[in-house]
């Protein structure tokens, strides 16, 4: 009984100041189902990705050294309304 006390004490005191084994424990416990997860994430934004990828069009500005016949609009005539 005291063998199987000291073996749980040095794996708590392991666990709680050797940041190694902590991340160790951690991993088999918990990483393997943590990047599972990502994974599954990352693949969902993906799909996402490619069912909203509709067409995307970038504005083009004008050429400076193009010149353009538009010269501005029409002009109307108007009354003051008092």
């Amino acid at each position: 009984m005291k063998l199987l006390f000291n073996i749980i004490l040095i794996f708590l005191l392991l666990i709680a100041f050797v940041p190694f084994f902590r991340r160790f424990v951690f991993h088999l416990l918990v990483g393997r189902q943590l990047i599972k997860e990502q994974e599954r994430q990352y693949k969902a934004q993906q799909q996402r990705q490619r069912a909203n990828a509709g067409v995307k069009v970038d504005n083009v500005p004008p050429d400076p050294n193009q010149s353009s016949r538009f010269r501005g609009g029409e002009y109307v005539d108007y009354e003051e309304v008092k």
